[in-house]
């Protein structure tokens, strides 16, 4: 779930139909991997705290309407609370992080994920791809438009499928041939749905934004968000293929991956036994770049999607786009001031602070 808003009304509505959530997780909303869900600037910290105040209202709100769908039902209503679980993850990488999640957050577990690439194991990455990931710099990371999903993608600069949706680019055939159409979505041009990281599709919007009489400085941004997107279906499932030599989908080799940021705080490959002891403090296996706070580095990601947004809409920014913007700054502001108070506790607080009133300092230069 995105916040608390969220888990209360999906909770209410399983619990009208007497199904029961037994764990809500957190996620943050930009650090994070795969696709990003961007909340309208509300911080994870604010989330949790949230979620740490009014976990047992939660449940005892689900509880009377779980019982009375399961009476309607007549099933068996529960005599006792049930387990009840809230855990989070997005950006987690060092055992101090952890703990202050479980600790102060009260969280009954919490999630790591993208560290885990760099662990071959337990995760499908091929060789290269490995290599790739084990030595890549911060500026390798970053949040892309590349799903037809139109939902924003973390990508990762160096994978294979970049080098080719470019020399695709290059040799003015850009899009991708269309073969499992998971992710079909678009009839703009077409009866039946297409997929905008097609061929197909790619080629027409290019021939209608060719054709529309704006100006060219116009018509080249938009051919190059055209561009942005990538076949998805093939690409996240080329690593396993090669990894464990299992013959390719249509001769198709260029591989697709999705880690959240907090890889760039990684590098080198690990074992199993290595990314557990650092997990639980009994190892440090992160590189030598200063890690700012989980919480940081999650306002930064904010503060530079909410940038990105403002930039791209404000030569035609409408009313409701003016409250979008104002409201989600209004929401980060409201972060940074829960987190003066919130993180005064943890490891190098005074640095911290420094950067809370540095990224507080930025976002109210920011007019809208």
């Amino acid at each position: 779930v995105s916040d608390y808003r969220s888990a209360l009304v999906q909770g209410k509505l399983l619990a009208k139909k007497g199904l029961w959530v037994s764990e809500f997780r957190i996620e943050s909303g930009v650090n994070c991997g795969g696709h990003a869900f961007p909340t309208e600037g509300i911080l994870m910290g604010t989330i949790l705290e949230d979620f740490k105040n009014n976990r047992k209202a939660l449940a005892a709100e689900l509880l009377v309407l779980c019982n009375n769908a399961l009476v309607a039902k007549g099933r068996n209503k529960f005599s006792n609370t049930p387990i009840q679980k809230i855990s989070g993850q997005g950006g987690v990488g060092t055992h101090e992080e952890q703990q202050l999640l479980l600790k102060h957050f009260q969280l009954d577990s919490v999630g790591w994920g993208s560290p885990f690439l760099l662990v071959p194991e337990v995760t499908n990455v091929d060789e290269v791809t490995l290599s790739q990931l084990a030595t890549a710099q911060p500026e390798d990371y970053f949040l892309s438009n590349a799903s037809p999903l139109g939902v924003p993608f973390h990508n990762f600069r160096k994978s294979s499928s970049e080098a080719q949706r470019k020399e695709r680019i290059a040799n003015e055939r850009p899009g991708s041939p269309c073969y499992k159409k998971y992710l079909t979505s678009d009839t703009e041009f077409t009866e039946l749905p297409i997929c905008t990281a097609s061929r197909q599709y790619q080629q027409l919007k290019e021939k209608q934004v060719t054709t529309s009489g704006n100006s060219q400085v116009e018509i080249e941004t938009q051919i190059r968000k055209i561009g942005e997107k990538d076949c998805l279906c093939e690409g996240l499932t080329s690593s396993v293929r090669l990894k464990n030599q299992i013959k390719l989908s249509h001769k198709l080799s260029a591989v697709t991956i999705c880690p959240g940021p907090n890889l760039k705080w990684f590098s080198g490959i690990f074992s199993l036994t290595e990314m557990v002891d650092h997990i639980y403090g009994r190892l440090s296996i992160t590189n030598s770049l200063y890690r700012p706070n989980m919480f940081i580095n999650e306002l930064k990601l904010y503060i530079d999607y909410f940038e990105k947004q403002l930039r791209e809409s404000a030569s035609a920014l409408n009313e409701k786009q003016v409250r979008y913007f104002q409201k989600f700054k209004s929401n980060i502001l409201d972060g940074i001031a829960y987190y003066k108070t919130a993180l005064a506790s943890i490891t190098n607080a005074a640095k911290t602070f420094e950067e809370l009133y540095h990224f507080e300092k930025q976002l109210m230069a920011i007019s809208i």
